[in-house]
C-alpha cells in the first residue's frame, strides 16, 4: 500500500478530538477516553508502547497509563510490562452489533460462491462515518500490503464500496460527508478533489456499480454494486483484482464486464435474501 494509503487507513480507526461530540451532561469523557484507547490498536499498530499510545489518543502518558491498566485488569488488553496489545475479548464488545445484523451472515455464502467461481477475494462493507467498515470477506491470497478482516476501514471515498454507498446517500447526507472527509489523492491515478469525486459518484449513480482503478493502491483494481433492503441501498460488496493479472488477459474489458455482471447478480441475490429475510 502507498505510505498515503496506510497513512490514511491508519487514521481512519485513530481516535481525535475532532471526533467527540459537543460536551453534555450526558457525555461520559472518561468513557470516550477508554474507547479512544482501544481503537488506537489498529494493523499497523497490533503492539505499542505506552508513549505510542498516548501520542495516537492525544492523552497524556498518566492518563494513558492507567486506561491501559484498567483494560488489562478487565482482559480486553495484554502487557509484557513495556508494550501493550489487544486481546481477544475485544471482540466481544462488537459481537452484540454483528449478532443483530443479520447481513453479514446472509452474505457470506454469496461472497463465497462468488470467490470460488472467479478465484478472486470478495468483501461486504458499509459506510461507518467517513469510512467503510468490511463486515463479511472472502480471501483467495493477499493483494494488498495491509491485511484486511471484518472491521478494517478505509476512506470511504477513496474504494468501490464506499463510492456506491456515497452514490447512493440523499444529497443533504452527501453534503455532510464532504465537509467532513478529507478528500487526497491516495495513488497518482486516484481522484484528488471534491468535484472530481462528484463527477465520478454521478456516474456511479447512473451506471449501478463502480470500478476502481488503482486508486487506493497501485496494482489493485476493484469492481462493487450496491446491496438494497427495500428500495433503501445499505450495503456494499466487490471483488478486488490484480491489475497486473487484468491486463494479462486476452480482452481485459471483456473480463471485467464479465466481473462487473458476476458483482452485480451477487448483490441483487443478496438484496433479495435480506431483504426477504431469509
Amino acid at each position: 500500500m502507498t505510505d498515503a494509503a496506510a497513512g490514511t487507513a491508519s487514521r481512519a480507526g485513530r481516535p481525535s478530538k475532532t471526533d467527540a461530540p459537543a460536551a453534555s451532561d450526558q457525555y461520559v469523557q472518561s468513557l470516550a477516553r477508554g474507547l479512544a484507547v482501544i481503537r488506537a490498536f489498529d494493523t499497523d499498530h497490533s503492539v505499542m508502547t505506552l508513549t505510542e499510545v498516548a501520542a495516537r489518543t492525544d492523552l497524556t502518558r498518566a492518563t494513558a497509563r492507567r486506561f491501559l491498566h484498567t483494560l488489562v485488569e478487565l482482559g480486553y488488553v495484554r502487557t509484557d510490562g513495556k508494550t501493550f496489545a489487544l486481546t481477544a475479548q475485544v471482540l466481544q464488545l462488537g459481537y452484540a452489533y454483528l449478532s443483530g445484523l443479520s447481513l453479514p451472515q446472509l452474505a457470506q455464502p454469496h461472497l463465497e460462491e462468488l470467490s470460488l467461481k472467479l478465484g478472486e477475494s470478495t468483501s461486504a462493507a458499509v459506510l461507518d462515518g467517513t469510512d467503510i467498515a468490511y463486515i463479511a470477506r472472502v480471501t483467495t491470497r493477499r493483494i494488498m500490503n495491509i491485511g484486511i478482516t471484518v472491521g478494517t476501514r478505509f476512506p470511504a471515498y477513496a474504494t468501490s464500496m464506499g463510492r456506491v454507498l456515497l452514490a447512493a446517500l440523499p444529497p443533504a447526507k452527501l453534503k455532510e460527508y464532504l465537509a467532513a472527509a478529507e478528500i487526497r489523492p491516495l495513488t497518482p491515478r486516484a481522484v484528488g478533489t471534491v468535484q472530481e469525486l462528484l463527477a465520478v459518484l454521478d456516474t456511479v449513480r447512473a451506471q449501478g456499480w463502480c470500478l476502481l482503478d488503482q486508486e487506493l493502491e497501485l496494482g489493485l483494481m476493484s469492481v462493487a454494486a450496491p446491496v438494497y433492503h427495500g428500495t433503501k441501498v445499505v450495503a456494499a460488496v466487490n471483488v478486488s483484482l490484480q491489475a497486473q493479472s487484468v491486463a494479462a488477459k486476452p480482452d481485459p474489458e471483456a473480463y471485467l464486464d464479465s466481473v462487473r455482471k458476476e458483482i452485480v447478480a451477487t448483490a441483487e441475490r443478496i438484496s433479495s435474501d435480506f431483504s426477504t429475510g431469509r
